[in-house]
């Protein structure tokens, strides 16, 4: 299928397109939040300033777009028909990416929790995702 929309104009949806305070982002950052947990954005201390941090647990969460990231398995994480080769290369030069930071987190002491678009879809299911977050760190509900 052809694209519908001019080079400009895909350009300038495409450009639109945030890297920083994402609503799957933000809708964790809250439920977080809500569990008492606090945390750091966008850490420059660490390698690929992860988009949450919580120092105290020594524990990042990388909140990936399915789309972006190559989600396996994931129906967002579909490749466009024009352009394939370019696209392509595009996500595994994302993989990559995240493959080297994760690496480089991991090897200064921290714990890495990759938090996908797909599982962020609500509040609520930020909310669960936010409670495995929890568990996984070994911190419970205040009272």
């Amino acid at each position: 299928m052809a694209d519908f929309l001019s080079p400009e104009q895909r350009s300038e949806r495409m450009s639109r397109i945030r890297s920083k305070d994402t609503s799957p982002e933000l809708a964790l950052r809250r439920a977080l939040h809500a569990l008492g947990l606090r945390f750091r954005v966008h850490y420059r201390r660490l390698p690929g300033k992860p988009d949450i941090a919580l120092p105290r647990f020594k524990t990042v969460i990388l909140v990936h777009g399915c789309f972006w990231h190559r989600h396996a398995g994931c129906k967002i994480a579909s490749t466009p028909k024009s352009k394939t080769p370019f696209w392509q290369e595009k996500f595994d030069r994302n993989v990559q990416r995240d493959q080297r930071n994760t690496a480089a987190i991991e090897e200064l002491g921290w714990k890495v929790i990759v938090a996908w678009e797909c599982e962020l879809g609500s509040q609520r299911k930020a909310e669960e995702v936010a409670r495995r977050v929890a568990s996984e760190i070994g911190q419970r509900r205040p009272a």
